[in-house]
Order: C-alpha cells, then structure tokens, then sequence
C-alpha cells in the first residue's frame, strides 16, 4: 500500500535540527553532529548542504566553521523543513506550485481542485513546530549518564532520578 509519506533524509534532518537546538546559534561541525546524533557523516553532510540555503540554518566557513540554527525551535515550522529538502508540497502535479507537469493537465476535471486538500495539509504542517516534535532532554541525554542499566553507582541512580 503507497502512503504519504516524508523521506528518509526530511527525517532525518529534524533529528540535525533537534541536535542543533540544543545550543541555538551555536556553530558545530558535521562531524559532531554525526556523533552526537548517531546518523552517519555523509548523510549529515548532505543534509546540511542541502538546507544550508534555506533560513533555517546557517553555514559558517573558515577554522571555526560548521553550522548553526538561525530560529528558536518554536519558530521553525514542519512545513518549512519539509521543503527544504523536497521542494514545494504539493501532493498532485496539478496543486498550484508545483514544478511537475501532467500530461492531461489542459482536459481534467480534477485540475485546480486538489489545491483545497493540499492548502489543508500544509495548513496543518505550519501549526506544528520543531520544538513540538522534540524534547532535547529526552532525544540527547547528557553523555555522564551510563547506558549500562545493569550499573548499580550513584551516579547512574542520581541521574536516573532514583536517589
């Protein structure tokens, strides 16, 4: 069965962006962010170069470069890192703002009338934000914390919230 559905890479950027929302305007590498987020390098790489064009992030060249989040998360709406990384949303060829061309576009008599589906999808990708999708504490526990559950230091208790 086909569904609606995002690609990997659009997945996978909003866990980039959750990663960077940690410390708005802060500059980080790709590399840090593969290994803070677990996603592999090339795959961060790509996805930073693809939305380094748009206004959610910025690139940063030089010693010191990397990339940073342009917006606080509760400004950065779905819909915009949708189409970053896939262009307009339009769920036909024939919505309005779509680079795709239908063959039968001049004689159909659904032409123009998928725009009120599509105006609502993407109505309700506007009211959802990146900081709706994530909780950083829970997406990126501190590193000090063990992931060994079988330790039984204070530490790991303390951090568990169990002491």
């Amino acid at each position: 069965m086909n569904m609606l559905k995002l690609n990997k890479l659009t997945d996978y950027a909003v866990v980039v962006l959750s990663r960077l929302s940690n410390h708005i305007g802060v500059v980080h590498t790709a590399s840090e962010i593969s290994d803070g987020t677990g996603l592999p390098l090339p795959t961060v790489s790509k996805i930073l170069k693809l939305m380094a064009g748009s206004s959610l992030i910025e690139s940063h060249r030089g010693i010191n470069g990397g990339y940073s989040l342009c917006k606080d998360p509760n400004a950065v709406r779905v819909s915009e890192i949708i189409e970053a990384l896939e262009g307009p949303i339009a769920l036909t060829a024939c919505v309005e703002g779509t680079t795709d061309h239908c063959s039968i576009e001049w004689s159909c008599p659904m032409r123009g009338n998928w725009n009120t589906v599509n105006e609502a999808i993407r109505s309700a990708l506007d009211q959802v934000t990146l900081a709706n999708l994530l909780d950083t504490g829970e997406i990126f526990p501190p590193k000090s914390v063990k992931e060994d559950p079988t330790q039984d230091d204070d530490a790991y208790q303390v951090a568990l919230g169990f002491k």
